[in-house]
C-alpha cells in the first residue's frame, strides 16, 4: 500500500534556495509510490497549524524538509500522536538529522530513508517558561541559555549580512560586552548550583549551530538531558577554548561541567532561552525528558 505523506516545507529557508531541491526530492518520493501532499506555511503559526491539520487526518508520516527549526516545529504537530516523522535535511544547520544518522548532505538519500518507513523510537524534551505550571513546547535537539542565546537575539535582529555570516558578525558584537551570567541550575530537583557561567546547554542529541558538539555524550534515546555548563572563564579564554566544541574535547576543560538530568531548571536574569535554534523565551526555564515521545523514520 502505498504510503501518505505530509510533507512539510519552509519556502524561506536558506533565504529560498532551498526549493530548488524540493521538486527532485518530491520526484523521488512519488517514484518510490508515495502519494504526497505538501505543505507550506507563510509564518511559523501558519505552517504550525498546517501541519497539526495534516497530521489529524492521520497520514503514514509528516515529512519536515529544512533545517533545524522546521524540525522543531514538526515535532510539535506529531507529539502526542502516533504519527512518525520524517526529516530531510535542507536547512543552514541540520543537527537533529545528523543525531539520527541521516544523510545531511543528500536529500534523496534521506528521502529514501523515509520511503524505507522504518520508525525508531526516540525522545524529546518538554521545556516550559517561568514558575508556574504554563504550557510547554518540546525540542528535539540543544536547548542553550548565555552567550550562545545572546548571539542568538543579536543574530536575529540583523538584516545583513545573509546566512551564518551574521551569526560571526553577532558573535564578535557580544564578545564586546559579555560578562559571566549568575546562574542557578537545579537538577533533579537536588540542591542548586550557583556559578557564574558563560553558558549553560540542555541537550537530548549532541550538537548545534551547524556541528557545534555542544554535549557530545548526549544519546536522543538514553532517557536523559545531558546538562553542560561552561563556567566563568576571561574572554581570551574563552576564545582559545571555543573552537574545541566542534571537536566536542571542551568538556575536558577545568571549567566546564557535565551532568545527566531527568529534569533542569535554569534561572537567571536577562537571559533568553533557544532550542533547536528557535527562541522560547526568557528564564527561568525548566527541561524535562519525555523518554520515547517521537517515532522518527531514521
Amino acid at each position: 500500500m502505498a504510503p501518505q505523506l505530509a510533507l512539510l516545507v519552509n519556502p524561506a529557508a536558506r533565504g529560498g534556495r532551498t526549493l530548488r531541491l524540493l521538486e527532485p526530492v518530491a520526484r523521488r518520493l512519488r517514484a518510490g509510490g508515495a502519494e504526497l501532499s505538501v505543505i507550506a506555511g507563510e509564518d511559523a503559526a501558519g505552517a504550525l497549524e498546517r501541519a497539526c491539520a495534516a497530521v489529524a487526518e492521520r497520514p503514514d508520516a509528516l515529512v519536515a524538509f529544512g533545517g533545524d527549526g522546521l524540525v522543531h516545529l514538526a515535532v510539535q504537530a506529531v507529539a502526542g500522536t502516533d504519527v512518525p516523522l520524517g526529516i530531510i535535511p535542507a536547512g543552514t544547520g541540520n543537527d537533529i538529522a545528523a543525531a539520527l544518522g541521516l544523510p545531511v548532505k543528500d536529500p534523496i538519500a534521506a528521502a529514501r530513508t523515509v520511503l524505507r518507513m522504518r520508525p525508531r523510537q526516540v525522545d524529546a524534551a518538554a521545556v516550559r517558561i517561568g514558575q508556574g505550571g504554563g504550557g510547554e513546547e518540546l525540542f528535539a535537539g540543544v536547548l542553550c541559555c548565555g552567550f550562545d542565546s545572546r548571539v542568538n537575539e543579536r543574530a536575529n535582529a540583523l538584516t545583513w549580512p545573509p546566512g551564518m555570516a551574521r551569526y560571526l558578525v553577532a558573535t564578535a558584537r557580544e564578545l564586546r560586552s559579555f560578562t559571566p551570567i549568575p546562574f542557578r541550575v537545579t537538577i533533579d530537583g537536588g540542591a542548586p548550583i550557583e556559578r557564574e557561567a558563560m553558558m549553560v546547554a540542555v541537550a537530548n542529541t549532541c550538537s548545534y549551530g551547524a556541528g557545534m558538539r555542544i554535549c557530545p555524550d548526549a544519546r536522543p534515546d538514553d532517557g536523559l538531558l545531558d546538562v553542560v555548563v561552561v563556567g566563568a572563564v576571561g574572554k581570551g579564554e574563552f576564545l582559545r577554548v571555543f573552537p574545541r566544541v566542534y571537536r566536542g574535547s571542551h568538556v575536558t576543560h577545568p571549567a566546564v561541567s557535565v551532568h545527566r538530568a531527568r529534569s533542569v531548571t535554569l534561572e537567571a536574569d536577562g537571559v533568553v532561552a533557544y532550542a533547536d535554534g528557535e527562541r522560547i523565551g526568557p528564564a527561568p526555564v525548566t527541561c524535562e525528558v519525555r523518554p520515547g515521545a517521537l517515532r522518527v523514520l531514521a
